[in-house]
């Protein structure tokens, strides 16, 4: 699958990521959020689309993956109406980036402020027909934009 890995400072590299063609939790493949969150700090095997040499990425330095939306469905179920927010993301390193947060939580914790510090490490913007997986430890702050 083509993502594009971008490190804090901006720079970004086109590669193609390995994933399982089974998931547990769910039916469909694995997505790259679930190599980005999982347990502990690990490298991923990464193909550099430009020079075509094998690249293992540290997920815990990446500020963010960038993957086509169809690659990160959002997996709500379809019955219940979810919490969207557009937002605008700063990254501690003066990067930003504009979309929509959309997730399911009890009425009791339904807020952004909530969901924000309950997500994985890699929560999901949509960015139009991209998903942005931002990792929270370079994010400086989250704002709400009026729509």
């Amino acid at each position: 699958m083509a993502a594009q890995l971008i490190l804090p400072g901006g720079a970004s590299r086109n590669v193609a990521v390995f994933l399982s063609e089974a998931a547990p939790g769910y039916t469909g493949g694995e997505r790259l959020s679930d190599l980005l969150n999982a347990s502990g700090p690990q490298f991923i095997p990464a193909l550099d689309a430009e020079t075509n040499v094998m690249t293992f990425v540290h997920c815990e330095n990446l500020a963010l993956a960038r993957v086509a939306a169809e690659h990160e469905p959002n997996i709500i179920d379809q019955f219940t109406i979810p919490t969207e927010h557009e937002v605008e993301v700063t990254m501690v390193d003066g990067q930003k980036l504009r979309g929509l947060i959309t997730y399911v939580l009890p009425d009791a914790h339904s807020r952004l402020t909530d969901y924000l510090n309950n997500a994985p490490a890699f929560f999901p913007v949509l960015e139009g027909e991209r998903v942005a997986l931002v990792n929270k430890r370079h994010v400086a702050y989250v704002e709400t934009l009026r729509r």
